[in-house]
């Protein structure tokens, strides 16, 4: 594209700096009109970004009093995106905003109203919801080619250290130091996109995710933080799909993401690796491709969208509903996570990782049954915690 999108990013270490990568590789670093972070210097393209003179700003306000966003990107902690999602728009910008949306329902409306009024999109940077694998399956799953949705199941084991727990002063909070809601945990930040996916693949619309009604939830803790590291969750959509979703960071081997859908003809599998494939009964096969190797394909789908001035992008406001009224059944089913016993733990001594020695084969087992780890009847776990999803009393 010979056009120019005045791109605005807001926060340029963590998971910034794949936005700087993609930029980069695009050559499209000169498209950043500024940059705002308030430790800059900590990007490895701290650099880069002050040989092509990119302005630094320490806010997005200050940002705003100098420039003009056609598109502003946000990749910044939770409890913030709200308010920058809002300044943002309110400044004539489209956002792309990292997932999640936000931890706070009162957030998200407002978020909405100010893109209903300001007419800018607002999109959720789940990866998988914009990639042209998950698109596609999706758009098969509306047309009922697959027949209707039985169930569903996710997993995704990941090891991370003390490094990953001590990386900022939000990590594994409920709350910053001024009361918003941060709710930081696997469920709400490194693997979140893969219990996104299974609502979002299930919506009724492009935009839409499927509705939970009620929720048996399982959370643990191994490590020293306020939430939790390791996660069960089976819900239940309107429509009567079950949805199971398995996650841990208390684990010395990696793997995942992988996910299985039945639907009442063909079953969709994908496990990382390999691409994600629809198998029906007769043995026929569809390759969708690996919604992995698409992480960043978010940032092109939103440059296009600012550019072609079409504002219907993939994962929007609403589609990011669903998995934020999961995170708070959870915290509303478990509100004090228990720690599992001393006793269970051990840390890797190079890594660093806290880890419970069986925890991974036993959730691959669970996994494997449809099961959550109590019904497995495993030594460490407390039995599930059934709630009701609320909808509230808007609409999404």
């Amino acid at each position: 594209m010979d056009q120019t999108c005045r791109i605005a990013l807001v926060g340029i270490a963590g998971y910034g700096e794949e936005y700087l990568k993609e930029l980069d590789k695009e050559n499209r670093l000169d498209w950043i009109q500024g940059v705002v972070d308030i430790y800059p210097e900590k990007s490895s393209y701290y650099e880069t970004l002050k040989k092509l003179k990119v302005p630094v700003y320490s806010s997005l306000d200050q940002f705003f009093a100098n420039e003009k966003a056609d598109l502003t990107i946000i990749s910044t902690p939770i409890h913030l995106h709200a308010v920058q999602a809002i300044t943002a728009m309110e400044n004539g910008s489209h956002v792309l905003c990292e997932k999640p949306m936000t931890s706070s329902l009162k957030d998200a409306e407002r978020m909405r109203e100010v893109r209903d009024r300001t007419g800018k999109f607002t999109a959720i940077g789940f990866n998988w919801s914009f990639s042209e694998s998950v698109t596609n399956l999706k758009k098969d799953i509306q047309a009922g080619i697959f027949g209707k949705a039985v169930k569903g199941k996710a997993l995704a084991l990941w090891p991370r250290n003390e490094a990953y727990y001590n990386r900022s002063s939000w990590a594994g909070k409920k709350f910053s130091s001024d009361g918003a809601p941060i709710f930081d945990s696997i469920a709400n930040n490194a693997t979140s996109h893969f219990l996104h996916h299974l609502l979002y693949v299930l919506g009724d619309t492009q935009k839409h995710s499927a509705k939970l009604t009620h929720a048996e939830v399982e959370l643990y803790r191994v490590n020293p933080i306020e939430t939790f590291d390791t996660c069960a969750f089976r819900g239940k959509t309107e429509k009567n799909v079950e949805l199971l979703y398995l996650a841990s960071h208390a684990v010395i081997d990696q793997r995942g993401p992988q996910f299985e859908m039945e639907f009442e003809q063909a079953s969709v599998v994908y496990e990382v690796g390999s691409p994600m494939k629809a198998v029906w009964m007769s043995g026929e096969e569809k390759v969708y491709g690996d919604p992995e190797k698409e992480k960043l394909h978010k940032l092109e789908v939103c440059i296009e969208a600012v550019l072609k001035d079409n504002h219907e992008v993939r994962c929007t406001i609403e589609s990011a509903y669903s998995h934020m009224l999961a995170i708070q059944a959870m915290h509303e089913a478990v509100p004090d996570v228990p720690s599992l016993p001393e006793s269970l733990i051990k840390v890797e001594e190079e890594s660093k990782v806290s880890y419970v020695e069986d925890l991974f084969d036993e959730f691959m087992e669970t996994y494997k049954e449809w099961k959550l780890p109590s019904e497995m009847k495993l030594s460490w776990t407390w039995p599930s915690q059934r709630v009701d999803i609320r909808q509230g009393a808007y609409t999404y």
